[in-house]
């Protein structure tokens, strides 16, 4: 007997994609809740809070470093949820000592 196969062109719908990716391992989700705001040399970086929604530390809010356009309740798909992003330096202003 033939097995029939799919066609080359046929696509699969995103949501299997990301879901084949979850459980690989390979990405948890986690929603924007605060914008805490810009790093590095350019400022081309923005600090978030997020809160992870799936996977073990589901519910835990940790700090994130994010390139790119972000915003408030956005989805990240994050590769690692164990380490956390340093916090913001507050910057020093001439005088500050005196």
């Amino acid at each position: 007997m033939a097995k029939t196969q799919k066609p080359k062109d046929a696509k699969q719908t995103p949501s299997k994609d990301s879901d084949k990716i979850m459980e690989e391992g390979g990405a948890v989700p986690a929603v924007v809740e605060v914008i805490v705001g810009r790093t590095g040399t350019r400022g081309e970086i923005t600090q978030v809070k997020c809160r992870i929604l799936r996977g073990k530390n589901k519910g835990k809010q940790i700090r994130r470093n994010v390139r790119g356009p972000v915003r408030k309740r956005d989805i990240l798909m994050l590769r690692e949820t164990e380490i956390e992003a340093r916090r913001l330096q507050k910057k020093i202003s001439k005088g500050a000592f005196s």
